[in-house]
């Protein structure tokens, strides 16, 4: 599918998208990332997508795979549009998939604090927006480890591309959504498990000091599921068994 000159998407990041595990030929968790997509539209002010179509775009992706396992992303833009800010009077969404081949990352990841910060202010922060820039700048800067990204207070936020938890005194914690925070479809699968698993959950308001303190660290994300953090600023970083053990409650799909 070509993308005109005119679309809101690519002139102004005007649209969202999500990125789906494929895992021999099925589509993990399809109906959350569907569900996502549709409640952004929602807040955008655009209409939502055709869930058939949706899914009919996103088999036909992972069709062309190559492999057992890839990324499906899913666009959904604001369509076309005349010069400037506004919309027009009717929005003709452009909605397109396209799929390539994702390896499961091997062992622990490393995280670097990186000076760009996360917009809590913004409503865009909390939605999967075209609008990556900041992301893109925050994993160019933590280089080959992954970036941990602070908000305009100096709270923990996230990971470029993933959600962050770290483990305290026994208790599981995450940055609560308003800290600036996508609600990741893993992120709520992990704390579902924890609740199960009768581990005390918090979602919290923190700064970086409250890392340095931790018993564990991991990402999530729904090509990783979850994967433990060993190095932080380059210093070690403890492991602790809960989260092999949330690891193990999620890891049907991956």
């Amino acid at each position: 599918m070509s993308v005109p000159f005119d679309d809101r998407g690519l002139l102004l990041g005007d649209g969202l998208f999500e990125t789906i595990l494929a895992k021999d030929g099925a589509l993990v968790l399809w109906e959350p990332h569907l569900a996502r997509l549709t409640a952004g539209c929602a807040a955008l002010g655009l209409p939502p997508p055709d869930a058939d179509e949706a899914l009919r775009l996103c088999e036909a992706a992972v069709a062309g795979l190559t492999g057992a396992r890839g990324a499906v992303r899913l666009t959904l833009t604001a369509g076309s549009g005349g010069r400037g800010l506004d919309r027009p009077a009717e929005i003709t969404p452009r909605l397109f998939a396209t799929a390539a081949p994702a390896a499961r990352p091997e062992g622990p990841a490393q995280l670097v604090t990186v000076s760009v910060r996360r917009n809590e202010g913004s409503p865009a922060s909390r939605l999967k927006t075209l609008s990556y820039l900041d992301n893109v700048l925050a994993r160019r800067e933590a280089g080959p480890a992954e970036a941990l990204m602070l908000n305009g207070q100096g709270e923990v936020a996230c990971a470029a591309v993933a959600n962050l938890f770290w483990i305290a005194e026994g208790r599981l914690e995450t940055p609560a959504l308003d800290c600036g925070v996508l609600d990741g479809i893993i992120r709520g699968q992990v704390l579902a498990a924890a609740k199960a698993l009768g581990v005390t959950v918090a979602e919290v308001r923190a700064g970086r000091q409250r890392l340095e303190g931790a018993e564990g660290l991991f990402l999530t994300n729904s090509l990783i599921g979850v994967r433990a953090v060993d190095r932080l600023d380059g210093h070690a970083a403890p492991g602790h068994p809960l989260v092999a053990e949330l690891a193990g409650a999620v890891s049907w799909s991956w």
